[in-house]
């Protein structure tokens, strides 16, 4: 988003069978070794700008993916490659000009403007590397911002808003204003943030793309502690490969097109 102001607006504006006798055998399927349904489904995703016009460009060119409930991805590539339009798409703060996606269910494509607002409130935690903080306001404030758009409480929002910014180690914190924080702090507040709605995907785009290297291993062990404690599944877009070997999936998009795909260490590593 072009600013904080928008990115808040845009949450705010945006989300009788017969029972068998106890003697018959039941031909259930075996569901044993079945996959989950995946959380994200992407097939032959394409996006253009100025449709019909002279100046018409594609940067997506037909991307298909999927992630699975409990992965945590990556997704390189260079600037210019497409990883930020992807990122739009997959965080539904835009829709792809062709092709399907499914998010935990729901047909993105088709989805009514209220809906998608939902989902993008109640399902998706986003990390930025700006923060998107809103100035003028607590770190307390901050956190609880999704959780008025989803109306909970007011004492609801504050328990877990204290919860959280405890949990990332803030705690002591929580009363400062964004401009009293460091990068680091901001980032921790707001991964507090993205978490406290309890979303289905975490979507972090270059979150420790402006912090130094021991600040980056502070951010990306919470990251790791998300996934490992809370079973979280987290989509970190990247142009670090460091990072991007750290998580159990890394694809590579290159030029709109994914161009490759590897297993990570899913192991943390010093950076």
């Amino acid at each position: 988003m072009a600013n904080t102001e928008q990115f808040a607006k845009a949450i705010a504006d945006k989300l009788l069978d017969t029972a068998p006798e106890p003697s018959c055998k039941l031909n259930l399927p075996d569901t044993a070794d079945q996959k989950p349904r995946p959380l994200i489904e992407m097939h032959d995703i394409h996006k253009s700008y100025y449709i019909g016009k002279p100046n018409e460009l594609e940067i997506l060119h037909g991307i298909s993916l999927e992630v699975y409930p409990g992965e945590f991805v990556a997704i390189v590539g260079e600037s210019g490659s497409g990883k930020s339009t992807l990122m739009n798409i997959i965080g539904v703060l835009d829709k792809p000009t062709t092709g399907q996606y499914t998010l935990d269910g729901v047909d993105i494509h088709n989805a009514a403007d209220n809906e998608l607002a939902a989902i993008r409130n109640r399902k998706i935690g986003f990390v930025f590397q700006t923060y998107n903080l809103i100035g003028r306001q607590s770190a307390l404030k901050n956190v609880e911002l999704p959780m008025l758009y989803a109306g909970v409480p007011a004492g609801e929002r504050n328990r877990r808003a204290k919860d959280w910014l405890n949990r990332v180690g803030m705690g002591d914190r929580m009363k400062h204003q964004p401009n009293e924080l460091s990068g680091g702090q901001k980032q921790r507040v707001a991964i507090a943030r993205a978490m406290v709605n309890e979303p289905a995907l975490i979507l972090a785009d270059e979150p420790t793309g402006a912090l130094d290297s021991q600040t980056s291993r502070i951010v990306m062990d919470l990251f790791h502690e998300m996934h490992e404690k809370y079973h979280k599944t987290i989509v970190l877009i990247t142009h670090n490969p460091q990072l991007a070997e750290e998580c159990q999936r890394v694809l590579t998009l290159r030029d709109g097109l994914i161009v490759g795909e590897r297993k990570g260490s899913g192991k943390r590593a010093a950076l």
